[in-house]
C-alpha cells in the first residue's frame, strides 16, 4: 500500500549461544565436531506497518529485541522467519562511526561513508559543505577520525546519513549525543525530512523524546511485540508496566 512505508512480517530472530567456546581443539575432535550451544530467539513473530511519513519510535527494556529489529531493519540481520518490505531508499545510523575508517580524515570518510550509504562521489562533493557545516566538525575535517571524540564521530555520520536524501531513515540513539544545539538540529532535521513525506523509525530509552517526536510506537519486550499504535498511548502502557515491577 503507498500509505505504508516499511512493512515488518511475521520476523523471527534467533542467534546461537555457544558453550565451551575455549576448549582445545582436542576436546572437538573427540566430540566430534558437533558445537554446544542454545538457540536464542531475539525476535520472535513481530509484524507491524510503518505509516509513509510518520516518525516511528521503537520502545522496551534492555534485552527487548529493540536493536536486533533495527539492524534487521537496516539489513544488517537477516531474519530467520519473515520478511521486511520497504517503500524507496533506506538509510541507516546505529552505531558511533560504523563505515568510518579510522585512519583516514573526516574529509575522505565523508566520500567513503557516502558511497557505502550509495551515494555518487558528485553527489557527495555537491553535498560536502552541507554535511561539514552541520556536523560542526569544519576545524578537524582534514584530522584522522581517531582523534575525533564519539560525539564529532556520532555528529559527522548523522550529518552524512541526513543528506543521502533517504526516503525512510533508521537511527539508534542519536539525539542521545552530543550538546543541546546539536540535538536541536538534528530534531529539526526530522521535523524536516517529516515535511518532505519521509519516514524515520528510532530506537530511543528517552521516552520524553519518544513523546515529542513519534506519531506510532512499537512496544517490544523480550522479543514479542507487547503493542503498537499511536505513540502516547503506546508509551503510557510501557511506563505503566514499569511502575509495576513488570515488562509485560
Amino acid at each position: 500500500m503507498s500509505d505504508i512505508a516499511v512493512n515488518v512480517d511475521h520476523i523471527s530472530k534467533k542467534f546461537r549461544l555457544y558453550h565451551e567456546r575455549n576448549q582445545s581443539l582436542k576436546s572437538a575432535i573427540m566430540r566430534g565436531r558437533t558445537s554446544v550451544h542454545d538457540d536464542f530467539w531475539a525476535l520472535k513473530d513481530v509484524s507491524f506497518e510503518v505509516p509513509t511519513g510518520s516518525t516511528f519510535g521503537l520502545i522496551g527494556s534492555n534485552g527487548s529485541g529493540k536493536s536486533t529489529l533495527l539492524k534487521c531493519l537496516a539489513k544488517i540481520y537477516y531474519p530467520e522467519k519473515g520478511s521486511i518490505s520497504y517503500r524507496g531508499k533506506i538509510a541507516a545510523l546505529l552505531e558511533v562511526g560504523s563505515g568510518f575508517h579510522p585512519e583516514l580524515s573526516g574529509r575522505e570518510n565523508v566520500f567513503l561513508n557516502g558511497s557505502i550509504l550509495g551515494m555518487s562521489k558528485k553527489e557527495v562533493t555537491r553535498k560536502f559543505d552541507e554535511i561539514v557545516d552541520f556536523s560542526g566538525v569544519e576545524q578537524f575535517i582534514d584530522q584522522p577520525v581517531k582523534n575525533y571524540s564519539s560525539g564529532m564521530y556520532v555528529r559527522l555520520g548523522f550529518a552524512i546519513a541526513i543528506n543521502v536524501d533517504p526516503d525512510v531513515l533508521v537511527v539508534d540513539e542519536v539525539l542521545a549525543v552530543g550538546d543541546t544545539e546539536f540535538q536541536e538540529k538534528c530534531g529539526q532535521k526530522f521535523v524536516d525530512f517529516k515535511k518532505a513525506g519521509k519516514t524515520v523509525i528510532l530506537v530511543s530509552h528517552s521516552m520524553s523524546t519518544v513523546s515529542e517526536m513519534c506519531d506510532h510506537a512499537a512496544w517490544l519486550s523480550h522479543g514479542e511485540l507487547v503493542t503498537v499504535g499511536e505513540a502516547g498511548p503506546t508509551i503510557d502502557a510501557y511506563l505503566s508496566s514499569l511502575s509495576h515491577g513488570g515488562n509485560k
